[in-house]
């Protein structure tokens, strides 16, 4: 009956002897590289200064980690608030007892509101222009981070599909079990892939970017799209909410798609008129 199905069990590290050096945290390393790569390319490409790129850096870096762990926590694990709050902020749990996690539990609507109100910051500091201008570069980035944080995901077994009831799937035996899920982390991915490819073409072969808004609406019309259909075959990240008819990734969705398709069409109005 599985025979067609994947059996996954990589191991989750390099073993260095003093320490391990996680997969998970290498999908983060390579996110934010190539991420400033491919923003210092487009800050080069519109003459804007290299002193500008470090800041953005810093600022980003920031808000994606702190964003992502408030946001896990407050919209899926709040009940840390009171029984170990230390453990928000720091890579270890305090209760019952102490025990060295890393930092676990991050959440991509978090990272989103993060990096929205960073770019607020990082505008009116350091780049002196409205903060869809940055907004419409920085997705570029994000998308495309946002594939290596899905494949650290899978390579973790975590944030794991629905049974596929057939052979096929990928069975994660790292969970203990012998049945085929979907691999939703790799559809996610995959789709965004294909909104990094598409974001990329509306930035470098249209007149997009000068339609202020408009290249940060489509993203998170299409990101947050791909995130409400791929939840469909997720597992629910909260066991109480999974008889909702949609999930808390869903509803949080729902948000981000009604101001890109706003943005959209404020952005082409507002060329129109020009």
């Amino acid at each position: 009956m599985i025979s067609n199905a994947i059996v996954w069990d990589p191991s989750l590290g390099i073993d260095l002897g003093f320490f391990t050096l996680r997969y998970y945290s290498m999908m983060y390393v390579i996110a934010f590289a190539l991420g400033w790569y491919i923003i210092k390319k487009m800050f080069a490409h519109e003459n804007i200064s290299e002193e500008k790129l470090d800041p953005l850096f810093l600022y980003t870096v920031i808000a994606t980690l702190l964003g992502a762990r408030l946001g896990h926590v407050f919209f899926y694990q709040s009940e840390l608030i009171f029984e170990d709050p230390l453990s928000i902020l720091l890579p270890a749990r305090f209760n019952p007892e102490f025990e060295f996690t890393g930092f676990q539990g991050l959440a991509s609507h978090g990272a989103a509101i993060g990096i929205i109100i960073a770019m607020y910051l990082y505008s009116k500091k350091i780049l002196k222009k409205p903060m869809l201008f940055i907004l419409d570069r920085i997705v570029l980035p994000v998308a495309i981070g946002g594939v290596f944080i899905r494949i650290g995901n899978f390579i973790n077994s975590e944030i794991i599909g629905k049974p596929t009831f057939s052979d096929y799937g990928v069975i994660f035996a790292q969970l203990g079990e012998n049945f085929p899920r979907h691999p939703a982390q790799l559809y996610e991915a995959g789709c965004y892939v294909i909104v990094f490819i598409i974001l990329s073409y509306l930035y470098w072969s249209t007149n997009s970017k000068e339609k202020l808004g408009f290249i940060f609406g489509a993203f998170l019309v299409m990101l947050w799209s791909v995130r409400f259909m791929v939840e469909f075959v997720k597992e629910a990240q909260v066991d109480q909410r999974a008889e909702w008819a949609l999930n808390t990734g869903q509803w949080l969705s729902l948000p981000f798609i009604a101001i890109g398709i706003l943005l959209i069409f404020r952005a082409q109005k507002q060329f129109s008129k020009n």
